[in-house]
């Protein structure tokens, strides 16, 4: 099948399909050979009968390519190359749901229209008296029918995989194959019997001796065989049906959890058969996905989740690329006197309790905590997710993370923050297989040397002319510094302190948006 798709493209479903439906022409001309087993007709009327009965085949076969047809619609445009997601969506569900939705349009058809006009045909060319000669027919032809609507079920699903292997590709995440065809179940408990029926009937007529066979016993070994497959061998189906779908329940409840986010789910292993041996490789997987998301938990630990999301989604070589941020360093003052008085752990306790307070600030504000150096902080705003207002996001988060010091820890522990503005290259650095990514650029540098500067002033925070500039938000007055020459800069430096966290010393007050 995947090599004539290959060959006819888009004209493989339908043109299969009409192909396979000819096969019907066997189908009852099996039936009508059927019959001979216990009804002993002359040529002639046994010709007429088969006759007869491809006549209605043909007029089955018209009405069911025409329904056939104008099911397999929804899937034209994605055949014609529309392989939009939508269009995607609505060709698998046109295929997948053909099977089924073709018996649901073509239930009543055979049975009104097939089987009384074929079962009277016959009745009357045998010359048999109409009862219980009629029913009998009726209830052959039926079981012929079955076998026929079974094969052709059966075919249309194979017919269609390959079309459907290639419209999945285009799918999204969220299709809901249940609503598209029979469950396991049904097909087990309607196939097994049915297949018990036609066994029943085909050997009921091959057992006897051909002169001892009449209409009565055709009837009677219908009925017979009716019987057996709901009853005796109803048992057997329905123990065989429970025995595939356990595990597969058990799989299916499996794998709902883990879509909810439970990857300590384990489903047990009943035998070593092909469902023992899939409930094991189900558990294999999940166990490899469940060591997977503890490294990604620890992953987002030990680096920014901005970061950590787009490695996942890009690989660990995140190209530099030069782009315009504003970079923010904070510093604990006097801390190293602290740390020269104070134990090891007492120092790295108030370590992480000032990280704990300082990070999540960073990036309610669209920041990424880039790296720390001691009691020191490097934020950039603007990568590796771009951010439009860098400046004002840098300059907001360096207000709230001051005030939250302040309130915190009051006047045990102050910072000082420092805030530039400018392009710079980002991408991942290293190698030996050890990487990370950072930011290189003059203004990294400046923004450590404005945080320095912070000292001499007194202020919580200093920002520079650059990053004053791009300001667009209110964050109230600023008081500008006096400029001062920065170590590895040639030119002198204007420094601004927001008034909320200057130190109280004079400069002239300015408003919050540059003119």
């Amino acid at each position: 099948m995947r090599w004539l798709y290959a060959k006819l493209g888009r004209r493989y479903v339908r043109l299969v399909l009409f192909i396979q439906m000819q096969g019907a022409h066997v189908v009852v001309a099996g039936g009508a050979g059927l019959l001979q087993l216990f009804v002993r007709a002359d040529g002639t009327t046994f010709l007429q009968i088969l006759a007869a009965s491809q006549v209605l085949v043909v007029v089955d076969n018209v009405i069911s390519c025409r329904v056939t047809s104008k099911l397999l619609r929804p899937a034209d445009p994605w055949q014609r190359g529309d392989h939009s997601p939508e269009a995607a969506d609505a060709a698998w569900h046109a295929l997948a749901g053909l099977p089924l939705a073709f018996v649901r349009r073509r239930v009543l058809h055979p049975v009104l229209i097939t089987i009384p006009p074929i079962a009277a045909f016959a009745t009357w060319r045998l010359e048999v008296p109409w009862f219980p000669a009629f029913f009998a027919l009726a209830g052959a032809s039926g079981v012929v029918l079955l076998y026929g609507s079974m094969l052709r079920f059966f075919a249309m699903e194979i017919i269609t995989r390959p079309v459907l292997e290639a419209v999945a590709a285009d799918l999204g995440p969220d299709v809901d194959p249940r609503r598209t065809s029979v469950s396991l179940k049904t097909r087990l408990l309607v196939a097994l019997p049915a297949i018990n029926i036609i066994s029943g009937v085909v050997v009921s007529g091959v057992s006897a001796s051909g002169g001892d066979r009449s209409i009565d016993d055709l009837g009677i070994g219908v009925a017979a065989a009716i019987v057996v497959a709901f009853t005796i061998s109803l048992e057997l189906s329905i123990l065989l049906a429970n025995s595939i779908l356990q595990p597969l329940r058990q799989l299916r409840r499996g794998t709902d959890a883990v879509a909810a986010g439970d990857f300590s789910v384990r489903v047990p292993v009943l035998g070593g058969d092909e469902t023992g041996a899939l409930a094991a490789s189900f558990n294999s997987m999940v166990a490899g996905l469940q060591e997977r998301e503890l490294l990604r938990e620890a992953f987002g630990a030990y680096v920014d989740p901005q970061l950590a999301e787009r490695v996942l989604a890009e690989g660990t070589e995140l190209g530099g690329e030069e782009v315009e941020v504003t970079v923010l360093f904070v510093d604990i003052r006097d801390f190293t006197a602290f740390a020269e008085r104070a134990s090891a752990a007492d120092v790295v306790r108030q370590l992480n309790l000032f990280y704990a307070l300082v990070v999540p600030v960073i990036a309610q504000h669209g920041g990424h905590a880039n790296k720390f150096v001691g009691d020191g902080l490097l934020a950039v705003f603007g990568a590796p997710d771009h951010l439009p207002d860098h400046a004002d996001a840098a300059t907001a988060a360096a207000l709230e993370l001051v005030a939250s010091v302040h309130e915190r820890f009051g006047d045990t522990l102050r910072v000082g923050v420092g805030i530039n503005s400018g392009p710079v290259v980002a991408g991942t650095i290293g190698g030996g297989g050890r990487v990370e990514f950072t930011v290189i650029g003059d203004a990294v540098n400046t923004a450590a040397r404005v945080e320095s500067v912070t000292r001499e002033t007194g202020d919580d925070i200093l920002l520079t002319e650059a990053t004053r500039r791009l300001l667009a938000r209110d964050h109230g007055a600023f008081v500008e510094r006096p400029t001062v020459d920065l170590k590895g800069k040639t030119e002198r430096v204007r420094l601004h302190a927001p008034v909320a966290a200057a130190a109280t010393r004079p400069g002239p007050v300015t408003d919050a948006v540059r003119a």
